[in-house]
C-alpha cells in the first residue's frame, strides 16, 4: 500500500464517517490527506495528523475524532492495526500482504514508477544556460546544465509538458569582438583589447580556415561577417556537443538576433506603448516597471537608438507566452539577483500575473578543489576550466549527481577525491553500488534456474512480511510523492536524498540472513524467494528511474 492508497483509504473513512451522521465537515471532506513515515520504530508503518487537522472545524476534539477514524480504518481493506497517539495522532499499521503488493506494482510499472499527474496540462519553459556562443563552456554553466536538466526532468515526470530551451545571446558587439579574436590568430596579429583569448580562439580560426577556404582573404567588413557567421556555427556546434557528452539535452535552441530579424521586438514595444507602461525621456525610450515593483524604471532604446539587453528579454518572453507556455522558468546565475524583479515588473507591463507565468531561480557558485587547490586554469580557454575538462577529470556521473544532490542556492564546493573515489563515503558510488548489486543478485538468481514469477499468479505479497522487508517496501513506496514534491519545489536535490536513503535501507535488507533471495546451499527456490526477487526488481527499479531523473546512468557492474 502506497501512501496514496493510504491517503485514499483515509478519505474514505472520512466521508463514512460524514456519510453516517456522525461527523460534519462544513468545508467537505479533504481530496487528500498527508500520510507520513514515522520517525520512530513501534509507531507503525504510516502516521497522520488528519484528525488534529480536522476536530477544531467538525466541533470536536481531535482525540475523539482519531478514535471514531480509527474504528472505520480497522476495518478497511489491507489495514492490519491503528492507534490513537497522543492528542489525535494516528499510526497506521499495514498488513504484509497489502504492504507487499507495492513491489508488483512497481514491477509492473517499470520505468514509468514514479510518475504522477500533479502538474498534468501544465505547459513549461525551462530556460537555462544560454551562453554566448563565444566560447567553450566552463564551470560556471556546469551546475546550470545538471539542475536545469534535472528540474526539467522532474517536471515531466509530474505530468507537465515540459520544453528546454537555450536562449543563443548572438546579437551584439560581443560577436564582433569574437569574430575580429578569430581574424587576428588567423593573421599571427594581436587579439583586439576588447577580444577573446586562449587557445581555443587558436583552434577556431583553423577550423574556419578548414571550413571556409580563402575567407581570411577576404576584406573589411565582409571578411568580419564571414568569419563571425562561420565561428559562430562552429562554436554552436562544439557548445552542443558538450552538452550531448554531458547527458544534457535541449528541445529549442532559440537565437536572440531572430527576434530583431522577425520584428519581435519593435511589435513587442507597441504592445507595451498601448498598454500604456512605456513612456520617453531623455531622449531615450523607457519601460515604466516600478509601478510593479522594480526598483527603477527600464530603458528599452537608448537615446542614441541602440536597442538595450532589457528590449531584448521583453521580447523573447511575450514569445514564450505567444507559443503557449503557462509558465516561463529563468535558471539565472549568483550575479543575477537584480533581475528577479525587473522580470517580474516586465511580466506585469505585458498583461500577466508574475506569479503564475514566471519564476526565476538563482544559483549559487561552484568551486572544484584538486589536490586542496581551487580547479581554476584550462588548457584551452586559458582562465576557467571547462565542462569538457571537468567532465574528464571527474567523470560525467559524478559530476553530475555531485552537483545535482545540493539545492540551487547553496554556494558548493566540491573536492575532486572525494566524489570520484570507489567508497561508500561517496553518495554517487554508494547509489549506482546498490543497483550495480541488484543486477548481481538477479545475475545470481538467473545462473539457479529462478525466474521472476508472473505477477498476479505466482507471487505473494504476504511472504515479504519481516521488518526489512517492510521497511524497503516503504521506502520504494514513497518515491512517486518524492518526485512530485521535488517538481513542485524545483528541487532535484530531493531525488538524489531518497536514492541515498533508500540505497541504505536495502543494503541493510541485504544484509539480513532472514531476507535472503537466493536459496541456500541445493534447496530449491520457494515462494518466499521468489517473492524476494520480486522486491529485488523493485529496488533495482526505483534506483534506476531515480538515477535517471538526475541524468545519471545506473550501471550494472561496479
Amino acid at each position: 500500500m502506497t501512501p496514496a492508497q493510504l491517503s485514499t483509504t483515509i478519505v474514505d473513512a472520512l466521508q463514512a464517517l460524514v456519510d453516517q451522521g456522525s461527523l460534519t465537515l462544513p468545508d467537505g471532506v479533504p481530496s487528500e490527506v498527508t500520510v507520513e513515515r514515522p520517525r520512530q520504530k513501534g509507531h507503525g508503518d504510516y502516521a497522520t495528523n488528519v484528525a488534529l487537522q480536522l476536530a477544531k472545524k467538525a466541533g470536536t476534539n481531535p482525540r475523539a475524532l482519531g478514535e471514531a477514524l480509527a474504528v472505520q480504518l480497522r476495518a478497511a481493506e489491507g489495514i492490519g492495526d491503528v492507534e490513537v497517539a497522543g492528542p489525535g495522532f494516528l499510526n497506521i499499521t499495514v498488513e504484509a500482504g497489502a504492504q507487499g503488493k507495492v513491489a508488483a506494482e512497481v514491477v509492473a510499472a517499470g520505468a514509468a514508477y514514479g510518475r504522477t499527474d500533479t502538474l498534468d496540462g501544465q505547459r513549461i519553459n525551462v530556460e537555462f544556460i544560454s551562453a554566448n556562443p563565444t566560447g567553450p563552456l566552463h564551470l560556471g554553466h556546469t551546475r546550470w546544465a545538471v539542475l536545469g536538466d534535472a528540474i526539467a526532468r522532474v517536471l515531466a515526470a509530474a505530468g507537465a509538458e515540459v520544453t528546454r530551451e537555450f536562449y543563443i545571446n548572438d546579437r551584439g558587439v560581443q560577436m564582433n569582438n569574437f569574430a575580429a579574436s578569430i581574424i587576428a590568430s588567423a593573421l599571427g596579429e594581436p587579439k583586439p583589447d576588447d577580444g577573446y583569448a586562449g587557445a581555443y580562439i587558436d583552434d577556431l580560426a583553423k577550423a574556419v580556415a578548414a571550413a571556409s577556404p580563402g575567407i581570411f582573404e577576404l576584406e573589411g567588413d565582409e571578411r568580419l561577417a564571414a568569419v563571425r557567421a562561420k565561428g559562430y556555427e562552429i562554436q554552436l556546434k562544439e557548445q552542443q556537443d558538450q552538452l550531448a557528452g554531458f547527458n544534457t539535452h535541449f528541445d529549442v535552441w532559440f537565437s536572440e538576433l531572430s527576434l530583431h530579424e522577425s520584428g519581435s521586438v519593435p511589435e513587442t514595444l507597441a504592445s507595451l506603448k498601448e498598454k500604456g507602461h512605456v513612456f520617453e525621456q531623455d531622449g531615450a525610450l523607457w519601460m515604466r516597471t516600478t509601478d510593479y515593483g522594480d526598483d527603477k524604471d527600464r530603458v528599452l532604446i537608448k537615446s542614441d537608438g541602440e536597442l538595450t539587453y532589457f528590449a531584448s528579454d521583453t521580447a523573447y518572453y511575450l514569445n514564450k507566452r505567444a507559443r503557449g507556455f503557462d509558465r516561463c522558468i529563468y535558471l539565472l546565475g549568483a550575479d543575477h539577483h537584480g533581475y528577479v524583479g525587473r522580470l517580474r515588473a516586465m511580466a506585469a507591463c505585458a498583461g500577466d500575473d508574475p506569479a503564475q507565468t514566471l519564476e526565476v531561480l538563482i544559483g549559487q557558485l561552484v568551486k572544484i578543489l584538486k589536490d586542496g587547490a581551487e580547479l581554476k586554469l584550462s588548457k584551452r580557454a586559458g582562465t576557467i576550466v571547462t565542462l569538457d575538462e571537468l567532465a574528464e577529470e571527474i567523470g560525467v556521473d559524478a559530476l553530475r549527481y555531485s552537483l545535482a544532490r545540493y539545492p540551487a542556492d547553496s554556494p558548493l564546493v566540491l573536492d575532486v577525491a572525494e566524489i570520484t573515489k570507489a567508497s561508500n563515503d561517496n553518495p554517487v558510488y554508494y547509489v549506482q553500488y546498490a543497483h550495480a548489486r541488484t543486477c548481481r543478485m538477479l545475475a545470481n538468481a538467473a545462473d539457479l534456474g529462478m525466474v521472476l514469477p508472473d505477477l498476479t499468479t505466482g507471487f505473494d505479497p504476504a511472504l515479504l512480511d519481516h521488518e526489512r522487508d517492510g521497511e524497503l517496501l516503504r521506502a520504494l513506496a514513497e518515491f512517486p510523492r518524492v518526485v512530485a514534491s521535488a517538481a513542485e519545489l524545483r528541487e532535484p536535490h530531493r531525488i538524489a536524498r531518497y536514492l541515498e536513503d533508500t540505497a541504505s535501507v536495502f543494503n541493510k535488507w541485504y544484509d539480513t540472513k532472514e531476507c535472503r533471495m537466493l536459496p541456500q546451499g541445493d534447496e530449491p527456490a520457494g515462494p518466499a524467494n521468489l517473492a524476494r526477487m520480486v522486491l529485488v526488481v523493485a529496488t533495482q527499479t526505483v534506483i534506476a528511474n531515480g538515477l535517471d531523473l538526475l541524468g545519471v546512468s545506473a550501471p550494472e557492474r561496479m
